[in-house]
């Protein structure tokens, strides 16, 4: 059986930190801006920095698995 953790967490994350679909933080006006489909070099680090440490906690520290199969 395999674990297919990694990549369902890392898909959700990467769709829901991407830069301007949901949030962009910092936004050019304000701190956090929704929706606005726009991006900056500083909120592709920003959004950059929190998918790898969401990511690291969910699968390294928390150690969540998901096993597919019979």
């Amino acid at each position: 059986m395999q674990d297919w953790a990694p990549v369902f967490i890392s898909l959700v994350l990467f769709t829901l930190l991407s830069p301007g679909l949901l949030f962009q933080m910092p936004a050019k006006s304000r701190l956090i801006a929704f929706g606005n489909f726009h991006t900056s070099v500083a909120s592709i680090v920003v959004h950059t920095i929190l998918f790898f440490a969401l990511d690291a906690v969910l699968l390294v520290a928390i150690g969540v698995r998901i096993e597919l199969g019979n």
